[in-house]
């Protein structure tokens, strides 16, 4: 079944067997993850059929990873159901990124601008009752907390930021579970895009396994395109005449792998600065 079949179903449905036929090409380690929110859960249903075919096969599911982000459901449901779904991936020891709490600004149509800010902390109550719920299902999952995220970037000071906080879930769930750890929970940072890099560090140091860094990166992509256009403008306005003669291609200068590919460049440049604000450059 093509891509265009999948895609198209009256149902919004995706079954295992089509999501095998799409996405079998990934055999490789290193899957970025998916994000699956209420309404596309039929979707995760899918990915872990295929997950669970595939991994018959090849010992190892077919994507590495999922998140499931039901921040928008009561606290009961969304751990409820993540913790349906961590149960299927558990054996295959595959990692689920569950999301507790709202994450400020816009994104992908959702608008949380105007929410409380209240609602943008996670308490520890939660964080623990997430954790005693899923430790004995798998450890392989994360808890993408609210310490005052905000998806997209802003004016400096408008965003309060306190990754502090997660150093106090880590102790409230350790003197809850009498754990030996310091920091027994793993946790990610969402809405790290226009973040200081004290806060990188300081949300890391407190176990921050995962930042998530969107707007940064495409902003990043736009300037090497942004760039190009200006400086190449008098080559671009037409398919053959430019400033070194009327008869001149100029299809050097619009053939989208050229301009594409600076953008690729200066978003590559941005990973590149992110690894190292994140004590993950040269790893793997």
């Amino acid at each position: 079944m093509g891509v265009k079949d999948v895609l198209t179903r009256k149902e919004g449905v995706i079954v295992g067997e089509d999501v095998y036929n799409l996405f079998k090409y990934a055999q490789q380690k290193g899957f970025a993850i998916p994000a699956i929110a209420k309404k596309l859960l039929p979707w995760l249903d899918g990915m872990l059929d295929a997950d669970e075919k595939y991994f018959k096969q090849h010992g190892e599911p077919l994507f590495s990873s999922h998140m499931i982000d039901l921040s928008e459901e009561s606290v009961q449901y969304n751990v409820d159901t993540t913790a349906k779904y961590l149960k299927r991936a558990a054996p295959m020891k595959q990692w689920l990124e569950m999301e507790i709490g709202i994450t400020g600004g816009e994104e992908d149509g959702v608008n949380n601008e105007d929410v409380d800010n209240n609602s943008l902390y996670t308490q520890p109550e939660d964080i623990h009752m997430i954790y005693k719920t899923l430790s004995p299902i798998s450890k392989y999952f994360s808890i993408a907390a609210g310490f005052g995220n905000v998806h997209g970037v802003y004016k400096p000071g408008n965003v309060k930021l306190h990754p502090e906080l997660l150093g106090k879930h880590q102790k409230y769930v350790k003197d809850k579970e009498g754990s030996k750890e310091d920091k027994p929970v793993f946790l990610v940072f969402h809405g790290g895009s226009g973040s200081a890099k004290k806060e990188y560090t300081d949300a890391i140091g407190y176990g921050v396994v995962k930042v998530n860094l969107d707007t940064d990166l495409q902003y990043a992509y736009l300037t090497g395109i942004r760039d190009f256009v200006l400086k190449n403008k008098d080559y671009l306005m037409t398919a053959i005449g430019n400033p070194e003669g009327a008869d001149r291609p100029n299809k050097k200068y619009f053939d989208p792998r050229i301009w594409i590919r600076t953008g690729e460049q200066t978003m590559s440049e941005r990973v590149a600065e992110g690894l190292v604000d994140f004590n993950t450059a040269g790893q793997l």
